[in-house]
C-alpha cells in the first residue's frame, strides 16, 4: 500500500499527457535536453581551460551616435 506499482505509474503518465498535451511535453523534452547539454559544454569548457587563463571579453557596445544616453527618473507630484 506504501509503495506505487506500474499501473498508478501509468495513469499518472496518461493523466500528465491529458492535462498537458503532447506538443507542450515535446517542447518541455527539447528544452530540458537543450538545457543539459549546455551544461556539460560549459563544466567541459571549464575542464580544458588551462589555471590562469582568462576568457576573452565580448566587446562592449557602441551606442548609435544619434542616441542620447540618459539616466530616467521617477515623477512625483506634490
Amino acid at each position: 500500500m506504501g509503495s506505487m506499482s506500474i499501473w498508478h505509474w501509468l495513469i499518472v503518465l496518461v493523466v500528465v499527457v491529458v492535462v498537458f498535451g503532447t506538443g507542450k511535453l515535446r517542447n518541455a523534452g527539447s528544452d530540458l535536453g537543450k538545457a543539459v547539454k549546455g551544461f556539460k559544454d560549459g563544466v567541459k569548457g571549464e575542464e580544458d581551460k588551462a589555471p590562469g587563463q582568462t576568457t576573452a571579453q565580448p566587446p562592449q557596445q557602441v551606442a548609435d551616435k544619434s542616441t542620447i544616453d540618459v539616466d530616467a527618473r521617477e515623477k512625483t507630484r506634490h
